[in-house]
């Protein structure tokens, strides 16, 4: 049971680290989204997969460990928390509180890297809402009806109502 319970620690303690890895992928991630460096979000996207492929193996180690601990202790893989396994361990203070401490710092750090996931999900989208009110503008333009102006020979002069084919006119 003990090194049961040193094995999920030390991998407890390594999806931790992973976790803090892709975290300070995302806070890159961030500064990127709002530039529009496209090249560069591609390449941290490519890192975070990586890292993602890690936590899935780091996680699934758990998995065999956490349900090798539960027919130790005789209880249900699915009905046992971590914090129940922690409580458990009453009669065992350092490794209660080692695993405590990593259960702790993982649980942080994986909030954390949702609440900065959440703020860049909402920049992505206010970057594509403003790309499709650049597409309506531009389609806009190109719908617009044509006026009634005239040159000398009596031609309508095509021009389109109220498209300035200039862009920003700074001296209006």
């Amino acid at each position: 049971m003990a090194s049961l319970m040193e094995n999920l620690i030390d991998v407890l303690d390594q999806e931790s680290g992973e976790y803090e890895a892709l975290l300070g992928l995302c806070r890159k991630k961030t500064p990127v989204i709002v530039s529009g460096n496209l090249e560069e979000l591609t390449r941290i996207t490519d890192e975070e997969q990586t890292i993602a492929g890690r936590v899935n193996k780091l996680d699934h180690k758990r998995q065999e460990i956490y349900a090798d601990i539960a027919n130790v202790i005789n209880k249900d893989v699915k009905t046992l928390k971590l914090t129940d396994l922690i409580a458990m361990l009453e009669k065992r203070p350092s490794e209660q509180q080692k695993l405590a401490q990593t259960y702790d710092r993982l649980r942080a750090v994986v909030q954390e890297v949702k609440r900065v996931n959440e703020q860049n999900r909402i920049l992505l989208q206010n970057a594509l809402e403003m790309i499709e009110f650049d597409m309506n503008m531009l389609q806009s333009r190109n719908a617009a009806p044509e006026g009634a102006n005239y040159n000398r020979g009596a031609y309508n002069t095509g021009e389109q109502l109220g498209v300035n084919f200039g862009g920003f006119d700074a001296k209006q």
